[in-house]
Order: structure tokens, then C-alpha cells, then sequence
């Protein structure tokens, strides 16, 4: 065996398997991949198959896509058959709303390239006389997915690797990874049978790894303890069941082709056939997670007691679709772990903390996600960075806050809501208030209703004060839902007199030392703000595109205030203390503190904020203090709002005169008091999330994770104005040899009357040529009519370009506007008074 690899890839499923084979296939040609048991012993083995599209990120819409175009390719390559049954994928709606549902993950698909078809009724049961149809509303089929085989991927792709040089060895467990400061050193156990247990042996070796990749599944925990960070990746129990000849289905198949994978999710299941019969799997209430501290050392490619009871309803609900099966036995069973995390998406992309440790955990989609799996990893591993934007798969979206039980919960929940249905205003409660701030009780009381922002709970909109608990699930809806006029009032309240929104969750850094300012020049792109003003600036990727935006507070000459998106602390904290630890010796010392947790913050806005703040400034002279004479827009103030000191920062993410107000989380209750109070002669008026994002696409401020991201540099968003290109900054070369491959855009939109878009849709020319997609999209007050930011190819990011938008399934209206179409040229966000 080799003791010295470039890559060391630790687990023998389809998703490690797919690692080592593109790695290899990347140039990578010294991989070594360890299997404590044997390929394809873990969760592969008893997995379903199956290959679906669907999917509402754009991320893993891409995974999936490669998936299933690569699988295609194995046979020719490997002469092993993957067997690949290219059957199709109907996904039935028996509700409008499944079907509006469809309609946006339609529009989405578009933008990935994915083909689709609609069907009636008729068209299913003329098709598939098998099906009752006549409670449907009508179907999305997917002609070119199907299922496969998992064993016979796995096994096609550990023989590609092969072919390409990878080196496979089963029957050999990790016990411990020790980081040298250059390269891992593995620790490896020959594990051997005994009494039918695979126990270690004596034999040990230690391997030597520039890069390892963990892909270990079910033994995740296990791998997190031997990392000493958190992984939340834990099995959920998912039982199928395999049922005898149907001999309608016999008779059928006589001289009709397979049924495509039948998938009913509104009773929570998917039928495909088997041999003559049919496979019943289910995504049911109340399946439990397993597993929560590790794998126990006699369980192997073993299975849990079937229950029955649990997916009653299920298997009675596939009796009413495809009544033929009624009388059919149960001729097998399966009830396995499948690894889940707190939002069903993999953790795919370096360890928080670590160097040169990459994870592949938690695919609850496994087969599906394993071949674009290996394929970005590989090249976000070899090439720096991946073609599509991986933020959203990272390990590091979950904080140092989640414990085993929030993982539990939450990884359950998301078992449990895989055909559920998934609106875009979607808040899942479980495991949840968990992290709030001190207003939490009091924004409650006055109507808020909460979203969930890396376990902060923040207001998404106030509703009524008598609301009922089940008032924000009935809220929601793929058009205007319930919650919708409330965000319209309150977006209009910070436009014409004064809203208060709760940004308390923003991730906040410290950053300080003698080598703090030559070390930032070079992070950012932008120049540093002078002592007492801020700046927008972005930290770039080696590939020249936004790994994170910044809005930087300069409070002394060598100490810095940094603040960046809620929803991405452990992943900027990350990022930016491996890059201090790297120009540390270079810049000289520099310390970073994640303060987070530390400071509240409100953000005040509209033309009668001042008015507000003016109640309970203290100041020697209070009428002067907030002019712009002496806190001009873009500086920051330390002010005294009566006994709380307050960093105040002249700035506004919805494009109005407005300050954001960070104080000490402790005295946060009583600012919030204060402003309540003396906000009500002026009309101030509680604002969610919501709104503030409708609010800031009328200015056309972009928002990280949407406009920012790993896929398009800065120039490409359309911001050169917060480049600095006269002076060197980490990313600047390959930023300005990318070019303007596509440019983001704001554009207003004659939409449906009843419907807004969501930022996930397919955009295109007037000749029909699909040109872009949305990345946001909602109301806007001013305008009175949709609106969305998205990215376009140049030539169609002209102002006044007619395109169209694809919502509901239809073509709408949609003018490419000019960049902050309210308030052009910020006179009102600078007033003075």
C-alpha cells in the first residue's frame, strides 16, 4: 500500500467512489481511496436508486445534472453496465399549489439546462392506464432521469478510478488525522472478521496526505470526533418496500415500455417497478434519527425492523394511485440509515478549521449527488474554485452554536418535509426559537413572525397581534401569500415615514493590530475607509469572484469593524482567519475577534428617522449632532441614546435616510424601549426581513448569496465602483482576466397579478433565447409593481432591454432598468436636516 498520496479519500460509497475518479481524472494521478468495510457496504447498498432533477437550488440542480449525463458515459468507459434505466420521473400534483410548486422549479430547471414536460390528466392515464387520475391536477415529467443501480455505479465508477490510477483498498479503518503543518498524517487499523463483526486488527499503518476528503456517510460522527470539530450530519431510518407481481403490470409491460418513477408527493412517496411489481419508498412523519453519537461497531450492511404502522397512510395512498397493486404481497423490506443535515443538503467543501481537509457528508440524496459531487469537488480541490457558486453546500453554514439535539430535530424535519411542500416563504419550526436576541419577547408581542438566520430568529413581517400560531404557515403560498400586504406596509412606511428592522444577526468582526491595515488593503478589493467612515468593499476568491462582502467601519488606525452577512459567520470567520494565519509573518500581527454575539443591531430608516433618533440622542448640542455637518452619510458616530452608548453607522440597506444602531446586546431592551417610545408620535413602524429585501432591490444593492457569489466576480455584478484596480489585492489578476462573461441587472416587471418572482428564474430574449435568471425578485412599493435583480449576457444588460420573465409557467414583461432606479443619485438617503 502507498504511505505517501497526494489525496486520501476515506470512505467507499458512490459519493467517495466519484471523488477519487475525478480527482484522478483532474490530473490528481497519486489517490489513494481506504474502505473500512467493502465498496458500496454503507448506505449504497440498500439505496433506492433513484435520480431525480428536482430541486430548488440552483447548486445542487447542477449536481444533479452532471449526474445523470455522466452516468451515461460509465459503460463505454469502464465496460461496466451502471445499470442505468433511463425510464423518467412524473411528479403528480393533486393541489394547484403543487402544481404552482412545479411552475417555479420549472423556471428554475431552465436556468440549468434541464428538460421538462407538462402533463393533463388525460394525458397520464391515456399514457399509464395503471394510474388513477381523475383527483390530479396535472403532472412535471422529466424524461431523461430514471433510477440505477447503486451497487453497479459504484462499482463502474471505483473501476474508472482504477483505470486512471486511483489505488482502492477495503477492510482498512481511520482511527486518527494529525495535521503536521503541511500534510495530514492518517492513521490507519486492518480491520478483520470476527464472530461476523468487522473488528480492528493489530496491523496499523500511517498514511501521508496532502489533501484528505472524508465521504464516510453513516460514520460521520465518528469522523467529526477524529477531526475535533462538528459535523451535523446523522442517519434518519427511510424504509421501502418491495411487493410481489402485479399482473396488471405483468399483462402491461406486454407491450408497453416501463413506467417512468411515479412520484405522488403530496401522499409523501414514489412507486417505480420492480421485476413485475412495484417499490413503495416514503418520506412519513415522526421516522427517527439513528445514530446521533456514531455507528456501533456491530452494525454493518444491516437494516432496521420495519414499521408498518409508520407509513400505513403511505402505502394506503398507493393503493388509491395505482389500485391494480392492491392485492399484491410484500415480498421484501428495507428500513436503512441515510445520512440527513439540518437543511437536506449535502456538506460538500473544506472542514471549517482545518487545512486541506475536505468533507463530503450528509447526502441524503446520495446516488443522485455523487457524480456532480465528485466533479465540483474536484474541482474546487484542484482549480481553486468550482464553475458554480458551492456556498451554498458548505460545511461551514452551520455555526459552532449547533449541538447533536439541534441536529436531530432538524435533520428529522427535513426527512419528513422532502414532499412537503416547499414554498419560498418556507420557515420549518423545528428545534426552534433556539438563538435570540434580548427583543425577542417584545417583538413578538407586537405581531413579529419569525424566519431562522443560522439559529438567530429574525422578523420576517409583523402580522396581527391576535394571530393565531398557525398564522404564518397558512401565510404562505408560491404567489402573494397572506404575509404579503403587511411586508407591502411597511416597505411603504420606510419610503415615506420610518420603519425599525432588527439586523441583530449580522456577522461582526474585529480586526486589529499593527498589520491589520496592510493586511486588509490586500483581503479587500476597495480602498479602506479613513478613521471614523466606512466603506463596501469585497473579499475575492484566487479566482477573482465574491467570496464575501464587507461593510468595513475603520475605528482607529489599525483596528477595523467588520460586518458581513448573518447567515455566513462561521464560513467568513473561517475564511478570513485562515488568510490572517497566511500574511500574518508578511503584514505583522493582526488578532480577529468574532463579536457577533456581542453587539445588536437596529437599523432606522426613512425621511422621519432622524425625527426619531433626535428624541433621545444626548448631546452637548442634540439638534447638530445627527446634520450632515457633523455625521455626514458613510461615516460612523459614537452617540449616547439616552444611557446606551451606541456605534452608530450612516448608512441604510433599504436606501433611505436611516443609521444603523450597534450597541451592546446587553442594553438592548432598553434602546428598544427608548425607540418605541419615542418613535410613536412619528409614526414608527416595526419592519421584517421582507420588506427590507424588496427595499434594497429598488436600490440595487446586491445581497451575498443571491447577486454575490463565487460565480461572478465584482465587475460582473456590476460594481466597479467598489473595485480599486490601482492597487493589489488577493484575486485582482484573475479578476480582470475573467472579463464580462454575464452582468447583473435590476429589472421591473409586468408580472401576474397576484404572483411576484422569487429570484430563481429563467429570463430570455425577446426571440425566445434564454439569456439569464433571476437571483432576486419581489414587490416594489414605489413602483407599484415587480421586481428582480439577476444576471443577463451583456449585451442584454443595456437599460430599457425588453425581456421576459418565465413565472407560472407564462412569459411576462420585464424592462432592464438603470442601477438604483429609486433615488438615483442618493439625495435622499443624504438629506440633510
Amino acid at each position: 500500500m502507498k504511505t505517501h498520496v497526494k489525496a486520501l479519500v476515506v470512505g467507499g460509497g458512490a459519493v467517495g467512489t466519484s471523488i477519487a475518479y475525478h480527482l484522478a481524472k483532474a490530473g490528481w494521478d497519486d489517490v489513494l481511496l481506504l474502505e473500512r468495510d467493502e465498496l458500496t457496504s454503507g448506505s449504497t447498498w440498500h439505496a433506492a436508486g433513484l435520480l431525480p432533477y428536482f430541486n430548488m437550488s440552483f447548486a445542487t440542480t447542477h449536481i444533479h445534472d452532471y449526474s445523470i449525463r455522466f452516468y451515461k458515459t460509465l459503460e463505454e468507459e469502464t465496460g461496466l453496465n451502471a445499470g442505468f434505466s433511463v425510464v423518467g420521473n412524473l411528479r403528480m400534483a393533486q393541489t394547484q399549489d403543487r402544481m404552482d410548486e412545479y411552475m417555479l422549479y420549472a423556471s428554475t430547471a431552465e436556468t440549468c439546462g434541464v428538460p421538462y414536460e407538462w402533463m393533463t390528466p388525460a394525458q397520464i392515464k391515456d399514457r399509464w392506464p395503471l394510474i388513477r387520475t381523475e383527483d390530479l391536477k396535472g403532472a412535471l415529467y422529466h424524461p431523461t432521469d430514471g433510477y440505477i443501480n447503486p451497487a453497479d455505479v459504484t462499482m463502474a465508477m471505483a473501476k474508472g478510478a482504477r483505470q486512471r490510477g486511483v489505488v482502492i483498498e477495503r477492510k482498512w479503518q481511520v482511527d486518527g488525522y494529525e495535521w503536521t503543518g503541511s500534510e495530514w498524517q492518517v492513521t490507519i487499523t486492518k480491520m478483520v472478521e470476527k464472530g461476523g463483526n468487522l473488528v480492528p486488527g493489530d496491523e496499523q499503518k500511517v498514511i501521508t496526505a496532502e489533501h484528505v476528503v472524508t465521504a464516510t456517510g453513516n460514520h460521520a460522527q465518528r469522523t467529526a470526533h477524529l477531526l475535533g470539530i462538528k459535523i451535523p450530519a446523522i442517519p434518519v431510518e427511510h424504509q421501502f418496500i418491495v411487493m410481489e407481481q402485479d399482473p396488471a403490470l405483468v399483462d402491461y409491460r406486454k407491450t408497453n415500455a416501463e413506467h417512468p418513477v411515479i412520484r405522488d408527493a403530496d401522499a409523501q412517496s414514489y412507486v417505480r417497478e420492480e421485476r413485475g411489481g412495484w417499490i413503495l419508498g416514503v418520506y412519513e412523519k415522526n421516522a427517527p434519527a439513528r445514530f446521533a453519537y456514531g455507528v456501533p461497531d456491530s452494525f454493518r450492511a444491516d437494516l432496521f425492523q420495519l414499521d408498518l404502522e409508520r407509513i400505513e397512510e403511505q402505502y394506503m395512498a398507493m393503493i388509491h394511485r395505482i389500485p391494480s397493486c392492491e392485492d399484491c404481497g410484500l415480498k421484501d423490506d428495507f428500513n436503512g440509515p441515510i445520512c440527513y443535515t439540518p437543511d437536506g443538503n449535502p456538506l460538500l467543501g473544506p472542514a471549517p478549521g482545518l487545512r486541506n481537509m475536505w468533507l463530503a457528508e450528509g447526502f441524503s440524496f446520495g446516488i443522485t449527488a455523487a457524480g456532480g459531487t465528485g466533479y465540483y469537488l474536484a474541482q474546487l480541490m484542484v482549480e481553486g474554485e468550482a464553475e458554480i457558486d458551492m456556498a451554498s453546500l458548505d460545511p461551514k453554514r452551520f455555526g459552532g452554536w449547533m449541538t447533536t439535539q439541534y441536529a436531530v430535530a432538524k435533520n428529522e424535519e427535513a426527512y419528513e418535509h422532502v414532499y412537503i411542500l416547499h414554498h419560498p416563504d418556507e420557515e420549518r419550526p423545528a428545534a426552534r426559537p433556539l438563538r435570540t436576541a434580548p427583543a425577542y419577547d417584545r417583538q413578538k408581542a407586537r405581531g413579529a413572525q419569525f424566519g431562522c438566520v443560522n439559529g438567530w430568529e429574525r422578523p420576517n413581517y409583523y402580522g396581527p397581534l391576535d394571530a393565531p400560531d398557525t398564522f404564518d404557515h397558512d401565510a404562505r403560498s408560491f404567489r402573494r401569500g397572506g404575509w404579503w400586504q403587511y411586508a407591502v406596509d411597511e416597505a411603504r412606511a420606510v419610503r415615506e415615514g420610518v420603519g425599525l428592522i432588527d439586523a441583530t444577526a449580522f456577522t461582526k468582526h474585529i480586526v486589529e493590530g499593527p498589520g491589520a491595515t496592510q493586511f486588509l488593503d490586500w483581503f479587500t478589493c476597495n480602498k479602506l475607509p479613513k478613521v471614523g467612515r466606512i466603506n463596501l468593499t469585497y473579499a475575492l476568491t484566487t479566482h477573482g469572484t465574491t467570496r464575501t462582502e464587507y461593510t468595513i467601519v475603520r475605528l482607529d488606525e489599525d483596528r477595523y469593524y467588520l460586518v458581513s452577512a448573518g447567515a455566513w459567520t462561521a464560513y467568513d470567520s473561517d475564511f478570513l482567519q485562515k488568510a490572517i494565519e497566511d500574511k500574518r509573518a508578511e503584514f505583522g500581527w493582526i488578532s480577529c475577534h468574532d463579536v457577533t454575539t456581542q453587539w445588536g443591531v437596529f437599523a432606522i430608516a426613512g425621511p422621519k428617522s432622524r425625527d426619531v433618533l433626535r428624541e433621545i440622542v444626548k448631546d452637548a448640542d442634540p439638534d447638530t449632532v445627527l446634520s450632515n455637518k457633523r455625521f455626514p452619510w458613510l461615516t460612523m458616530r459614537n452617540i449616547e441614546l439616552g444611557m446606551v452608548p451606541v456605534m452608530a453607522i450612516r448608512v441604510a440597506y433599504t436606501g433611505e435616510l436611516g443609521w444603523e444602531l450597534h450597541h451592546p446586546i446587553e442594553m438592548q431592551n432598553n434602546l428598544w424601549d427608548q425607540l418605541m417610545t419615542a418613535g410613536e408620535k412619528h409614526g414608527l413602524k416595526l419592519v421584517g426581513a421582507r420588506a427590507q429585501n424588496w427595499l434594497r432591490q429598488e436600490k440595487s444593492y446586491r445581497a451575498f448569496g443571491n447577486e454575490l457569489g463565487r460565480d461572478a466576480t465584482p465587475l460582473e455584478a456590476d460594481l466597479p465602483r467598489f473595485v480599486d484596480l490601482t492597487k493589489d489585492f488577493h484575486g485582482k489578476a484573475n479578476l480582470e482576466q475573467t472579463g464580462i462573461g454575464s452582468k447583473c441587472v435590476t429589472l421591473l416587471i409586468d408580472g401576474p397579478p397576484d404572483a411576484d418572482p422569487w429570484g430563481r428564474e429563467a429570463l430570455y430574449a425577446q426571440d425566445g433565447t434564454r439569456v439569464g435568471r433571476l437571483t432576486s425578485g419581489g414587490y416594489s412599493v414605489h413602483f407599484e409593481k415587480s421586481i428582480g435583480m439577476g444576471y443577463v449576457t451583456p449585451e442584454h444588460a443595456i437599460e430599457g432591454t425588453r425581456l421576459k420573465v418565465k413565472m407560472l409557467d407564462q412569459l411576462w414583461d420585464a424592462t432592464v432598468t438603470h442601477d438604483s432606479p429609486y433615488d438615483p443619485k442618493n439625495e435622499v438617503i443624504r438629506k440633510d436636516g
